[in-house]
């Protein structure tokens, strides 16, 4: 089907009267967003239109939506209430200071509640994170072909003018998520070594982090904070002393810094085989009341009740890029294509 001819039927099902028949398919579940990077053409940066931002939240206001904070939204979960079908959430992950400069900004106009999940060393300025300074070397580097080692597999990239080096990227990006976390850091080394680039220190402005007192500022504003571990490594990837030791000490440091932490957990990468029993058994010791994934789904009663690790598995929707796709999420009418996809 035409693409503009699928934006149009979203919208003519998704609005007020129609979207009723789907209210019943919604008992039980909330939405919930996840942001990463806005904007910004001055740096190179790409992400997320802050002029979307507006128009989505302006379009949630005007439809009655329920915009709520993320630590409300798992009370609820927790006590099963029904009024959950119309609550919508939003989080970031990671902790850059485009989060904080421009989206937090535009969420405390809108008197809208959102939870930032930061990396604690990325704020405090020990490191860099790590698919930045992959980025980084394919950027500066001015081979035209690259031979690189990762988890004992050659590796050859060669760089096609039309796509340049965004092939490359992002195949080394997600080959990196499947080995052991000293391998990846090792072979992030070797590519810069082969690339002839030289990595900076500390991140580039176009990569840098929120500060601490930017944080606070933000607090006061609305904003709440999770942590998302120390150094943002795939969890299952690393020892268990090494993951006990990422949970433990990011919420420990945020609440070092933050006034009003929120004990929600927010997993790195979070697909399924990211985390598992192991990292939610850390998380209950250290009496967090759950965690978000990276995997796509509601927030929903059942699945949140549906054994002791329920509470730390919830899932979450990527921001989309058009309103329209926005208001499928929001409005149920995904819950009625995915169970005629039998996905649900």
């Amino acid at each position: 089907m035409n693409p503009a001819v699928q934006r149009l039927l979203r919208i003519a099902m998704t609005t007020q009267p129609v979207r009723r028949l789907w209210a019943p398919f919604m008992r039980g579940r909330a939405t919930i967003f996840m942001l990463h990077r806005f904007a910004d053409p001055e740096l190179g940066v790409n992400g997320h239109d802050p002029r979307f931002l507006r128009a989505a939240l302006t379009y949630l206001r005007r439809e009655r939506y329920e915009l709520i904070d993320l630590v409300e939204l798992f009370q609820r979960l927790r006590e099963s209430a029904p009024n959950l079908d119309r609550a919508v959430a939003f989080t970031m992950d990671d902790g850059y200071h485009d989060q904080g400069a421009v989206g937090g900004e535009i969420f405390a106009s809108f008197d809208c509640p959102v939870t930032t999940f930061v990396t604690t060393g990325f704020l405090d300025g020990s490191l860099w994170l790590w698919w930045d300074r992959i980025e980084y070397v394919f950027q500066h580097t001015s081979c035209t072909s690259l031979e690189v080692e990762l988890g004992s597999a050659p590796l050859r990239y060669d760089f096609a003018p039309a796509t340049r080096y965004r092939y490359a990227q992002a195949d080394f990006t997600e080959r990196c998520t499947k080995v052991a976390e000293p391998e990846k850091l090792a072979a992030i080394e070797r590519l810069a070594a082969a690339a002839h680039v030289e990595l900076p220190e500390r991140p580039p402005r176009q990569y840098a982090p929120m500060a601490w007192d930017l944080v606070r500022d933000l607090e006061r504003r609305g904003m709440r904070f999770g942590p998302h571990t120390v150094t943002h490594p795939v969890l299952s990837r690393t020892s268990a002393d090494e993951s006990r030791r990422e949970i433990a000490e990011s919420w420990r440091r945020l609440r070092e810094q933050a006034k009003q932490p929120v004990p929600v957990f927010c997993y790195p990468n979070g697909q399924v085989g990211d985390y598992g029993d192991r990292e939610i058994g850390v998380l209950r010791g250290l009496g967090f009341t759950g965690a978000v994934a990276g995997t796509i789904g509601y927030a929903d009663a059942p699945a949140f009740h549906a054994g002791p690790e329920g509470p730390f598995r919830v899932r979450r929707f990527g921001y989309p890029h058009e309103l329209s796709l926005l208001a499928q999420s929001a409005s149920g009418l995904e819950r009625v294509s995915q169970l005629v996809r039998g996905q649900a």
